[in-house]
């Protein structure tokens, strides 16, 4: 929503609501200064991720490479190439499989595909988009889908479907077409046999259905979207950016879907405020569609006027659209461009959304819309940058709007055509006021009317339909529901929720959690075996702490197995004077033979004096250590 303009005013420091935090705005701003290190470095634009989540994972990674302060790991970044890498594999989440959520896709098959199918002409190609492909998955799923509905032949000759994500190695993966017969499981063996092909200890895609698939990198919240859709899945990947970012991605799918086109969204994303450019076809499923003859704002501009005589030909539809692709992705900032006569040609959504313009401003003179005077008076500006054929900047511009002050860099800029006649101007305006308080407010308020309106749509969704404020939540509730699926989504989840340095179980392989599995039950019948043996024993490490205590010390000391794990063996206080029993275990530490039995006094935990025949053997468990046997002396069992 735009605020209202006033006149410009005299530098001042703006009323904050409460006592800052130094430290917390400190952190803020060295790691918005890092986002903006990444991406002028690397180009990987994450300004528009929510940052509570981004946030998390770079600290889990800066945890990682014993890293505690963004410029130290900027540091790192700027001599190590290899921990971008890192970097961009702990911040983006690869979790997809074959038709994921079955529901969902059965209802897409089942009710959305004929409709799809019935409002296009028979020869007429099918334009599919699936942004966030991860390794392929979701794409080939489509593939597969199409080529069910149509017949294998006529999916060859009308369906094209582009698969896009900003992970240049999850693409390489999806381009290869091969998997592992785990990730095929959710496929009825009668749609294996028929896609894919054995290929050693994995199963790649057919050839002939592989080449429908464009794979490509592309990012959702910089590049121009690919347009006349008629089918777009983003499944679970608008949840990870803000508010802003989510809007402007929404706009691109907007453009990208031709009227009446599909959009089919992740369980835990919603289209808010949109239901006058997206009717609900599924609420349940996130299944919505396009209106046709809506009146929303359109993505792209008008077109610019040349004059005749410029030597300027009119491009073709083609590529006028492909111009305002470039000019409206060429920066992340609000801009306005004017033709020679000065009127409107394009706004793009930066600049509606912060100035209060709309797609009715276009081919208004720019001398009536109150940008042009206020907060600066730009139109003498147009003309003197017009007449001198040269860039003006006006630096640090004062605006202020309600209570709110921001401040502009603003770029006037003339274009002239291949005969130096004066052709267009821009007008960029670049934000360099810090977040205020006050926006974070706004923010908090936006998300909190969010949940709400969320919670209305179902009670049976609520787990599913989770609000921004609890955006950090989402990824673990969405995880838990991944456990359902497959073993490998289970590790992935537990790793999201726990956010510890239990990655490794992301990438082990089924073998491997075969082995775990039988070790746990190798575990297991060990510790009951050990449980059962009347005698007191107790597992010492390397280090001399307790790591394994069993019932029979329980009944003869009386201390629980929770109060001495992980104590120093020779530090507890009980019956038996430990003291006497240092040489045995070092000598057995050092020799790795077993000793005794060693007689020694003790109190049992009745106070009743005893004799305790000690028994030491070496422990060739992890990292080594002893393992006590402790029993009552069988003289004092006799007497």
């Amino acid at each position: 929503m735009s605020q209202p303009q006033q006149e410009p005013a005299q530098e001042h420091r703006q009323e904050r609501t409460g006592p800052p935090d130094p430290l917390k705005a400190e952190s803020d701003e060295a790691l918005e200064e890092l986002l903006i290190f990444i991406r002028e470095a690397r180009g990987f634009d994450f300004t528009g991720y929510k940052r509570s989540t981004l946030g998390r994972r770079i600290n889990k990674r800066m945890t990682d490479v014993g890293i505690s302060s963004y410029p130290d790991y900027q540091d790192l970044l700027e001599t190590s190439a290899d921990e971008f890498s890192a970097l961009f594999n702990t911040i983006l989440i690869n979790v997809t499989s074959f038709f994921r959520d079955t529901d969902a896709w059965n209802l897409l098959q089942r009710e959305v595909v004929p409709e799809l199918l019935a409002d296009l002409a028979p020869d007429q190609e099918i334009r599919v988009w699936s942004a966030g492909c991860s390794s392929g998955e979701e794409a080939y799923s489509l593939v597969i889908m199409f080529a069910e509905a149509l017949g294998i032949e006529e999916c060859l000759r009308r369906v094209k479907i582009y698969a896009t994500d900003v992970d240049e190695e999850a693409l390489r993966e999806a381009r290869s077409g091969l998997y592992p017969a785990k990730s095929l499981e959710p496929l009825s063996m009668e749609l294996r046999d028929k896609y894919f092909e054995q290929n050693g200890a994995q199963f790649s895609f057919r050839p002939d259905l592989r080449r429908r698939v464009i794979f490509g990198r592309h990012d959702i919240t910089r590049d121009a979207p690919i347009s006349r859709l008629d089918l777009l899945i983003c499944r679970n990947t608008l949840m990870y950016f803000n508010v802003e970012a989510q809007t402007q991605i929404v706009d691109r799918f907007h453009f990208a879907l031709r009227q009446g086109g599909y959009l089919f969204l992740g369980k835990a994303e919603m289209l808010l405020n949109d239901a006058d450019r997206f009717e609900v076809a599924d609420m349940r499923q996130r299944i919505f569609r396009r209106r046709t003859g809506e009146a929303g704002l359109p993505y792209h501009p008008a077109p610019l006027k040349v004059r005749p005589g410029t030597g300027i030909e009119l491009n073709s539809v083609a590529r006028t659209r492909q111009l305002r692709d470039l000019v409206l992705d060429s920066g992340p900032v609000p801009w306005i461009a004017l033709d020679s006569d000065g009127i409107v040609v394009v706004i793009n959504s930066h600049a509606r959304i912060q100035f209060g313009l709309s797609s009715g401003d276009v081919g208004r003179p720019f001398q009536d819309l109150e940008i042009s005077y206020r907060p600066v008076e730009l139109r003498s500006l147009i003309e003197q940058a017009t007449h001198e054929r040269r860039t003006l900047r006006v630096n640090r511009v004062e605006r202020r709007a309600g209570e709110e002050v921001t401040y502009l860099d603003i770029l006037i800029q003339p274009l002239s055509g291949p005969n130096g006649l004066h052709v267009a101007t821009t007008i960029s305006f670049t934000d360099v006021t810090v977040a205020t308080q006050l926006k974070a407010e706004i923010k908090r308020v936006r998300e909190d009317l969010e949940t709400a309106y969320e919670e209305l749509q179902s009670t049976n969704e609520e787990l599913e339909t989770t609000n921004e404020e609890l955006q950090s939540s989402i990824e673990e509730l969405e995880t838990t529901n991944e456990e359902l699926q497959s073993t490998n989504e289970e590790l992935e989840t537990t790793n999201e929720e726990l956010q510890s340095g239990n990655e490794e179980l992301e990438t082990m392989n089924d073998e491997m959690r075969i082995r775990t599995e039988e070790l746990d039950e190798a575990r297991a019948f060990l510790e009951a075996v050990l449980t059962s043996i009347a005698a007191g024993v107790v597992v010492l490490d390397s280090k001399l702490r307790v790591k394994s205590w069993n019932r029979g010390a329980v009944d003869l000391w009386g201390l629980r197995a929770d109060e001495v794990v992980d104590e120093p063996f020779f530090n507890l206080d009980f019956g038996l004077p430990t003291e006497s029993l240092q040489p045995v275990v070092h000598q057995c530490l050092k020799t790795r033979k077993r000793s005794g039995p060693v007689g020694v006094h003790a109190l049992s935990r009745i106070g009743r004096p005893i004799t305790c025949d000690v028994f030491c053997s070496p422990f060739d468990g992890h990292n080594g250590g002893v393992v006590l046997m402790m029993e009552e002396s069988r003289s004092d069992v006799a007497d």
